[in-house]
């Protein structure tokens, strides 16, 4: 089967071996504070730096998943309350999320802003031209999440003090592990608050880190996968530059289609250029047609990736990850053309 679910998601072949790799020669059964496993978390951080070209004054650690870093930032990183503008379903529970643990009892007082860079549920991102602008306009801490497109896109890290994301999409790893990256600006802000009552508070995890250990027993065979993969995946630059072609070519694959009678009654979701996601493709029809558009193509191996939220029903979404690979898109490509 081959998939284009937007998360999880397909993973590069090689991780079966590198999987086995860890099992044969021990890494899985070290101590999390053993320096071997130290050495792997010291040498997945650095490949983090260098191929996703993050500056060096910027801090990474590992959690379980970007859920927890919703948390995270509320907790450690917003002294008063946070501000959540949305445009779709992630960002809608971000808010919600956070709104539990710091309600927002005076929104103008708010000191940390959060945004979803890219907006699984009905293929939407934020531009960078709009992260300038967000930069520019506000003052307190700027937390992105960036679950679907991290390791896809390039981004000016600056933009931000906090970016996150799961490694089951762009990264093309099993889920189970989340990378959390932060800025000295914000390790100030969580000094500043003070908070350390929890396993995951950023300060805890922040001393752990810098000796390049974790604050609980992690996801070992994760982080071990993590650096493998890093270490064979070329430069954010070049990914970038194959992500966005890519997405070009599928938006304007769409609309021819949409314009044949294969594709007749389906549309892109998105309507506005500026706004659409350069990883995730939502493509909209009626309930009927949807149902058997995917009907069909799991009939022909092929796994798409369901409608989100208020779109459940009425959209289906292809992924456009690093790991997916040429003759899988062309493959897809000739079912949509045949598709009756």
């Amino acid at each position: 089967m081959i998939t284009f679910y937007p998360g999880p998601s397909k993973v590069y072949p090689q991780v079966a071996d590198y999987a086995a790799e860890a099992v044969r020669s021990g890494i899985v059964s070290l101590n999390h504070r053993s320096p071997g496993f130290m050495d792997v978390v010291k040498e997945a951080i650095r490949l983090l730096h260098e191929k996703l070209a993050i500056p060096a004054d910027y801090h990474i650690a590992f959690v379980s998943s970007a859920t927890e870093c919703w948390e995270i930032v509320a907790q450690s990183l917003t002294a008063e309350t946070s501000l959540h503008p949305y445009a779709g379903a992630f960002g809608k529970k971000w808010a919600e999320y956070a709104y539990r643990i710091k309600p927002p009892v005076n929104l103008s007082e708010a000191d940390v802003l959060c945004l979803v860079q890219n907006e699984t549920s009905n293929g939407t991102q934020v531009s960078p031209a709009s992260l300038t602008q967000f930069r520019r306009e506000f003052s307190g801490i700027i937390a992105v999440d960036a679950v679907s497109s991290m390791a896809g896109i390039a981004y000016d890290w600056t933009l931000a003090d906090v970016w996150f994301a799961s490694v089951q999409k762009c990264f093309g790893l099993p889920a189970g592990l989340a990378v959390l990256i932060y800025s000295p600006n914000a390790l100030r802000q969580a000094e500043a608050i003070g908070e350390n009552e929890h396993y995951n508070s950023l300060l805890f995890i922040h001393e752990n880190f810098a000796k390049f250990q974790t604050p609980y027993t992690p996801n070992g065979l994760g982080i071990y996968l993590l650096m493998r993969v890093l270490d064979q995946v070329p430069p954010i630059a070049e990914v970038d530059t194959l992500t966005r072609k890519r997405a070009a070519d599928w938006y304007a694959c769409i609309n021819d289609w949409a314009g044949t009678p294969a594709g007749a009654g389906f549309k892109l979701l998105v309507d506005e250029v500026s706004v659409r996601s350069d990883t995730v493709i939502a493509i909209e029809g009626s309930e009927a047609q949807i149902k058997a558009i995917k009907t069909a193509a799991q009939q022909a191996g092929i796994l798409l990736g369901n409608g989100y939220g208020d779109w459940k029903n009425t959209t289906f979404r292809i992924a456009n990850f690093p790991a997916i690979t040429d003759p899988e898109i062309d493959q897809l490509r000739q079912f949509l053309r045949d598709f009756r």
